[in-house]
């Protein structure tokens, strides 16, 4: 239960009066000190999930207590401008009813999207409003005229006021009418100038003469607007903006092969944390990391590493793909020794954006070589992987299609005694089968199957073994013949 941890219930309010309570923080660029929240002090992702926590357990928080919080976050700068935040506190007060208060959960700044959306919408006579407090004047119009428009059999001519109307029965039959209407007008929402028109008003998609419907699936939700937002509309925080030109020195000093650097990360990295996914792109891109020599990736990954709390999951994958990707497929020799310590501390501890950055488009790219494939192996044999992180890997591996790049980065996983599940195991016998006629010259192939046999004897079942002797009958490497005394040994 949210409620409770052990026998004892949870005491919320205890733990909303320590979020209240004010501690000394150094704060700006002249490190001045000054008393802060602790619920100031965390992370944006943070105060999100701790917002949606305390809606979910609100019967059981004191009221008093929960104002506080919530009036710290309505005064914050930064929780004002949070789409989320505001959101979420918003709907917190009106549980409340402070001050009979029924405010928008909605911030400026989104309501002003959704007005534009409306309005690009409302193109061609077909315009869409804001919901508003009704009229008494009015609402006595709409009905006076819903009882017309009964009469005369036909449907009222603003859509808005189809939309405000309470006749439940009639409301489908008018949204099909619009229906063909949209359908009538389909063309002239794709024209050029009104998708320009668009890229101005809510944030959409950097891709141009992208369809209108994605435009609106955008404002779904925060993290979908982000993704699609223009990057010329990004904006990083700022007080990351008041600190770029300290990490741009840092990145010349890493070029410029200096001594002396700190072992401890620079307090200007802590501020990653704020950043959303376009912000975090558009740092990377301005910070030009793809830049770095060898010597800067790895002490800059090092820092990286020990920032605590650790980067989000989509943070993460935006680094990796910033620092390694390009990096990897430009290779044409076998990657330093810097290169790969610094893709495998980087890999140890945020595998899965390591997985999704890197392992699935290096094996995918057509262009990948053996200098590519060397790093990869190398990658996998490396004894600091983790077993559930060598799992992970595995896992990524096979919902790949395999081509012959594929079969040598597995053996090479796979000769670390990867420990899986009896499903994963079926998995992967059952795609070493399906390769068998495909990969029937292939030697990389055929060592793949020899080290399962060998490494994985015990959890090879009669069926699978079946299965390998008929994907190996067409094969004419020179291992065949070893490959199937293997096979014999096994059905003894």
């Amino acid at each position: 239960m949210l409620g409770r941890r052990g026998p004892d219930p949870f005491c919320w309010g205890r733990f909303l009066e320590t979020l209240c309570r004010e501690e000394p923080v150094v704060q700006g660029p002249n490190g001045r000190l000054e008393l802060k929240p602790l619920l100031l002090r965390l992370p944006g992702l943070c105060q999100r999930n701790l917002m949606s926590l305390l809606m979910a357990v609100r019967p059981l928080l004191p009221e008093s207590r929960l104002l506080s919080v919530l009036q710290i976050t309505q005064q914050d700068a930064v929780s004002a401008s949070d789409a989320w935040l505001h959101a979420l506190g918003e709907m917190l007060r009106r549980d409340l009813e402070v001050g009979g208060s029924r405010a928008s959960p909605l911030s400026k700044r989104c309501q002003s999207q959704l007005r534009g959306l409306c309005k690009q919408l409302g193109q061609g006579g077909r315009r869409l409003k804001l919901p508003q407090v009704p009229d008494p004047e009015e609402v006595k119009d709409e009905e006076n005229e819903d009882r017309d428009s009964q009469q005369r059999g036909k449907r009222r001519k603003e859509p808005e006021e189809e939309l405000a109307s309470s006749d439940g029965e009639k409301a489908p039959k008018r949204f099909r009418g619009w229906e063909r209407e949209e359908e009538d007008h389909k063309e002239e929402r794709l024209e050029p100038e009104s998708l320009e028109s668009l890229s101005h008003g809510v944030g959409s998609s950097p891709i141009k003469k992208q369809p209108v419907v994605g435009v609106e699936a955008s404002e779904a939700g925060q993290s979908l607007e982000e993704a699609k937002i223009p990057a010329e509309r990004v904006v990083l925080p700022k007080a990351l903006q008041d600190q770029l030109p300290r990490l741009q020195q840092l990145l010349r000093t890493f070029g410029e092969g200096l001594q002396g650097l700190e072992d401890t990360p620079p307090v200007e990295l802590q501020l990653l944390h704020e950043c959303s996914l376009s912000q975090m792109e558009l740092l990377c891109a301005q910070l030009q990391l793809p830049q770095l020599s060898d010597a800067g990736l790895l002490q800059l990954c090092t820092w990286l590493l020990s920032l605590s709390p650790s980067l989000s999951i989509s943070n993460a994958t935006v680094l990796a793909r910033s620092l390694f990707l390009r990096r990897i497929l430009s290779l044409t020799s076998s990657a330093s020794q810097l290169l790969r310590a610094a893709l495998t501390s980087f890999c140890a501890k945020y595998t899965f954006p390591v997985c999704r950055a890197l392992l699935t488009p290096v094996l995918q790219a057509p262009g990948t070589g053996p200098a590519q494939t060397e790093l990869l192996c190398c990658l996998m044999k490396d004894e600091s992987l983790e077993p559930d992180t060598q799992q992970l890997i595995l896992g990524h591996i096979l919902e790949l299609s395999w081509k012959e790049e594929t079969f040598l980065v597995l053996q090479a996983l796979l000769e670390q005694q990867v420990e899986m599940t009896s499903e994963k195991f079926n998995v992967l016998m059952e795609k070493l089968c399906e390769e068998g006629l495909a990969a029937t010259t292939s030697v990389a192939y055929a060592k793949l199957i020899l080290t399962v046999i060998t490494k994985y004897q015990p959890s090879i079942t009669e069926t699978q073994r079946l299965g390998l002797a008929v994907a190996l009958e067409p094969n004419t490497t020179f291992l065949r013949k070893s490959l199937q005394a293997a096979l014999r040994h096994l059905a003894r």
